[in-house]
């Protein structure tokens, strides 16, 4: 079983920027492919970015491209999202999530793994 856990969101004013992380723990920690996704009040849970097991593939829903990036350090087997220009609309909670396989993927279900969720409040 693998447990992820995230850490670094928070309040910023929109302009900020923030990096969240996300680290998993467990007997069977891989660095198989990530991803992150996020979740405003009354809304579905959608696709942010994701990242395949080696950090060279990556891909991102249209309206953080070009704003957030995200990236691996497959030796601490962590993923981080870092998040610039920030908007009242990226406000959300946002999960990290793993799936045991090398190719990322844009939809939830493909998830085997999710973190406990960070939130992230964008002020204007």
């Amino acid at each position: 079983q693998v447990q992820l856990v995230e850490s670094g969101g928070g309040l910023v004013q929109a302009g900020g920027s923030l990096r969240l992380a996300c680290a998993p723990s467990g007997p069977t920690v891989k660095n198989y492919a990530m991803g992150w996704f996020r979740q405003a009040p009354g809304k579905e849970r959608e696709f942010v970015a994701a990242i395949d097991w080696s950090g060279g593939d990556t891909e991102y829903t249209n309206s953080v491209k070009g704003r957030f990036t995200i990236s691996r350090d497959r030796a601490k087997y962590t993923v981080y999202l870092q998040m610039n220009s920030l908007q009242p609309e990226d406000t959300a909670v946002y999960y990290c999530a793993s799936r045991s396989r090398f190719a990322s993927s844009r939809l939830t279900s493909d998830y085997d793994f999710w973190g406990q969720g960070t939130q992230v409040t964008v002020s204007s």
